[in-house]
């Protein structure tokens, strides 16, 4: 390095000099001497590269009050939480980028009782002796959906790949051709028999199945036949599907279980309270499932997990396999899930406190009611770079729930006047930088918020006056 470069090397202060400074003894207090020297350093690597560089032209953003507030930052960005609350605008009500269903109150405080200290997870209080944290939620699970037993694991992926591996492993599962799905992130269900050891047969068409196709591939190597919802597609027209009812009688015939995946999985009649009919775990277990397995973050309400429902003997057999501590859940998932089932013990209580169930049957007058009051504070908050109106829109349920179900809605439509494209962009990126973010969706021309998951209107519209966007960049 020359004798130039040395010399403005030689202008950055020290790390010792920095943390005697008033700001650097302030960041100490807050954060912890060890943290910020090890931060400072970060800064000061980085401005030495800015000074090989950029030479004198860098000196004015590398001294010592420069590099606190590098420092500052760095640390602010490194201690916030990744993972924060937004505003879910999308139309999507149970949005896997987006967490999926939020939680009641009353599973979220008993997540709060037992999170801070020792708990009963795996203790009989009754005998004092180890228990089963299956025993937290099972009975439950029977009572609403009519099954003998129950467990429960991190998610139906999970349920599947688990069910799977106990009672079919090198052995041949029979699956309907067009109900070998593929759900996101590139999940496919034959992929899930092959990691839990079975072989799939693949019996019928893609649009037409029947009860002989089953019949024909069952051999003494057969573990179970198989039925799984399509719940992220539908396929209409020239069709055929065989009943669950038959399934379970051609299984019993044959002595072999039968398992029904119902992906989302609810446990009331969505019928009753607007919405479209989703099988229900209870009406799977009435045809004659076996083992049914289900999400309990979907249409359940509930947190992530799946459950296997079903046959009391092959659920013990479930779990005794050593996947099951691999895969099960901790106590605060147990804690909510236990919430969210006692809340069906009255479905309209569970319709008015699940915040998933009442998103889906929120009333679109009472959307449409909210646009008109926001739609001032939102045209306020963007002036004249943009028209703002109220328009009609149609949400989804999402997380391959009813698929090609959608909802009337209202949503805010911003048109920008500057243009579309980047300029959309940014005005989508700008709302995503409040401090609450807001996540709608581009479509037509427009960044639409579709209200219907919007339950803190008051807290969307307090921070609208914080926005930061020009159409101009």
């Amino acid at each position: 390095m020359s004798n130039s470069g040395n010399s403005l090397m030689r202008s950055l202060p020290a790390i010792d000099e920095l943390l005697r400074l008033a700001d650097g003894q302030r960041l100490c207090a807050a954060h912890g001497r060890e943290f910020v020297t090890s931060v400072l350093r970060e800064v000061a690597g980085a401005a030495r590269e800015a000074l090989s560089e950029q030479g004198a032209a860098a000196l004015a953003r590398v001294d010592a009050g420069a590099l606190l507030a590098a420092a500052e930052q760095r640390l602010q960005s490194l201690t916030a939480p990744s993972l924060r609350p937004v505003f879910n605008l999308t139309g999507t009500v149970l949005h896997t980028n987006l967490g999926r269903a939020p939680l009641p109150q009353a599973a979220i405080d008993a997540m709060t009782a037992v999170a801070g200290g020792a708990s009963n997870l795996e203790f009989d209080l009754a005998s004092g002796t180890r228990g089963d944290r299956d025993s937290h939620v099972e009975d439950w699970i029977c009572r609403l959906t009519g099954a003998e037993a129950a467990t429960v694991v991190n998610n139906n992926a999970a349920a599947v790949l688990l069910l799977l591996n106990t009672l079919a492993l090198r052995r041949e599962v029979v699956v309907s051709r067009g109900e070998l799905v593929e759900i996101g992130g590139a999940f496919r269900v034959p992929d899930v028999m092959a990691r839990a050891g079975a072989k799939l047969v693949e019996v019928g068409t893609t649009n037409r199945t029947h009860p002989a196709d089953f019949d024909d591939a069952i051999t003494p190597r057969t573990a179970l036949l198989m039925k799984v919802h399509t719940s992220n597609y539908a396929i209409h027209g020239f069709t055929a599907a065989v009943p669950e009812t038959v399934l379970a009688a051609t299984a019993r015939a044959h002595d072999l279980p039968f398992v029904v995946d119902l992906g989302s999985g609810t446990l009331i009649d969505l019928s009753r309270y607007g919405l479209p009919h989703e099988p229900t775990v209870a009406e799977a277990i009435a045809a004659g499932a076996d083992l049914v397995t289900f999400s309990g973050d979907k249409l359940l309400g509930g947190p992530q997990a799946g459950i296997i429902a079903g046959r009391g003997t092959l659920i013990r057999r479930i779990k005794r396999n050593p996947m099951k501590r691999a895969l099960r859940v901790d106590k605060l998932t147990l804690a909510a899930l236990g919430a969210v089932l006692r809340l069906y013990a009255e479905p309209a209580r569970a319709v008015r406190e699940l915040p998933t169930l009442r998103l889906l049957t929120r009333p679109a007058s009472e959307i449409d009611a909210q646009a008109t009051r926001l739609l001032p504070a939102l045209a306020a908050a963007l002036g004249d770079a943009a028209a703002v109106s109220i328009v009609d829109c149609a949400s989804q349920i999402g997380s391959g729930a009813l698929p090609v179900d959608l909802l009337m809605s209202r949503a805010l439509r911003i048109a920008p006047r500057g243009g579309r494209g980047k300029v959309l962009e940014r005005l989508a990126g700008a709302f995503r930088q409040l401090p609450v973010p807001v996540v709608g969706r581009i479509a037509d021309g427009a960044l639409l918020f579709d209200l219907r998951c919007l339950d803190d209107e008051a807290g969307f519209a307090a921070q609208l006056a914080q926005l930061r966007w020009s159409a101009a960049g």
